[in-house]
């Protein structure tokens, strides 16, 4: 089994406004410090949150698709193509498809938290396409029981949530007792973070907070304790442009 499990004190560190926003990240900038580099075309991912509230100002971006997903609390959104603030609950998502240009704030509520996740386009594309965003309701995505499990997609060939970005797709698995799982990974790399919860992988416990990288296999078995959450990222082993990364930065084989 290929896999590499980035424990959370391993995470490059962030923040905003003298730590009124935290941030632990999987995969950071070049300037964070982080062990993990971008790979696939998996460009950033980040775990933020505040307990007591507060903004992170208006800011440009151009050509990336930026996603987030609140994990818990009120995360409300500015852009210039709407000029006005809008807000995500607990369970909620938005892409930012930022094309051609867009400027963008965000506010944390107190005690908000969710991922945000940039992906690479085809770059050579997408910063000539308008730029354009959708919010979606949390009842946008159903939990389907599997064997063992409760799963939620967030995108597979682009739906529900119109991610652009090559091969990409995103679930959310819950554990329903403790049964060995069993998911197909052939032909993708899959990118995992423990929301909650620990599950046992070849021997090694990884627990709330840390992060799993498993490519080259066909499948990925694990042993979860019950209520366990996951949150599950498949991209391809290998996109079929240049991406970014591996045009201007270290861009990381897995």
């Amino acid at each position: 089994m290929a896999y590499r499990i980035i424990k959370r004190s391993e995470q490059a560190d962030g923040g905003f406004n003298g730590g009124e926003i935290l941030e632990k990240k999987p995969i950071g900038f070049s300037q964070d410090g982080g062990i993990v580099k971008p790979y696939s075309n998996l460009f950033y991912w980040a775990h933020a949150w505040s307990e007591g509230g507060s903004t992170i100002g208006l800011h440009p971006h151009q050509g990336f698709e930026i996603l987030s997903f609140v994990l818990t609390g009120t995360l409300e959104h500015y852009d210039t193509g709407i000029n006005t603030w809008r807000r995500l609950e607990t369970g909620a998502v938005q892409i930012i498809r930022s094309g051609n240009g867009i400027s963008h704030a965000e506010r944390l509520l107190p005690g908000a938290s969710f991922f945000q996740i940039w992906f690479d386009p085809d770059l050579k594309k997408s910063i000539y396409v308008p730029a354009s965003y959708d919010d979606y309701s949390p009842e946008t995505f159903p939990w389907i029981m599997a064997n063992g499990y409760r799963i939620k997609t967030f995108s597979v060939d682009a739906q529900p949530v119109r991610v652009t970005t090559e091969g990409v797709e995103i679930y959310e698995l819950e554990a329903q007792g403790d049964s060995p799982v069993l998911l197909p990974v052939k032909n993708k790399i899959t990118s995992a973070f423990v929301v909650a919860g620990k599950i046992s992988l070849e021997h090694q416990e990884v627990v709330q907070g840390d992060f799993m990288i498993i490519s080259h296999q066909d499948e990925w078995r694990f042993n979860p304790e019950a209520g366990t959450r996951l949150f599950i990222i498949r991209t391809p082993s290998r996109p079929s442009y240049t991406t970014y990364a591996e045009k201007y930065f270290r861009h990381q084989e897995v």
